[in-house]
């Protein structure tokens, strides 16, 4: 169809001949490539270290690959950075912190205990064990509540209530130190 004369051939086929030979504007054919943002620089660190974390990449190859993310100009040259890497894994979402108070402490210890009686319970450690386990907390609790009763309430040195008790030393009449 090449060597027809336009005069042959149909209107579709003149078309087509004429945008084949016409030459195409240079507007559409080089668009500016787009600026890398700091955000797609730290999206593809974060890749990296990732990569290195999980061994897929030695320190090394992560750091240059880092640096190398970090003077990036254009978003075209980020992917190539991580071509060769598998998809990250999506993790799971962190639990929400309990609110601050006595409350929620409480609850957990609520739900520690019950947990722990269960397992007494149904086939976790043999009951005596936890029971003596119990007995030995309380007894060491009460022999430090008594020795610092013993400590606050026996009239030694530092005792408030002793008849050669004048007041703090260094502070006279309450007015600062000497």
């Amino acid at each position: 169809m090449d060597g027809m004369p336009m005069a042959g051939r149909t209107t579709a086929e003149q078309a087509t001949a004429r945008q084949a030979t016409a030459p195409q504007p240079a507007a559409r054919a080089a668009t500016p490539p787009l600026r890398a943002s700091d955000a797609d620089r730290l999206a593809t660190v974060h890749r990296l270290q990732d990569a290195v974390a999980r061994g897929l990449l030695t320190p090394d190859e992560g750091s240059e690959r880092m640096a190398a993310a970090f003077a990036t100009v254009h978003v075209r040259d980020l992917p190539p950075l991580t071509a060769d890497l598998p998809p990250t894994v999506a993790v799971a979402a962190a639990p929400t912190p309990a609110p601050p108070g006595w409350r929620p402490l409480g609850a957990m210890a609520w739900q520690q205990l019950r947990a722990s009686v269960a397992a007494a319970r149904h086939g976790g450690p043999p009951t005596w064990r936890l029971a003596l386990a119990v007995l030995i907390a309380l007894v060491l609790l009460l022999t430090v509540l008594s020795l610092l009763a013993q400590g606050l309430y026996d009239g030694v040195p530092g005792d408030f209530r002793s008849p050669d008790f004048d007041g703090l030393d260094g502070f006279d009449e309450g007015r600062g130190p000497r």
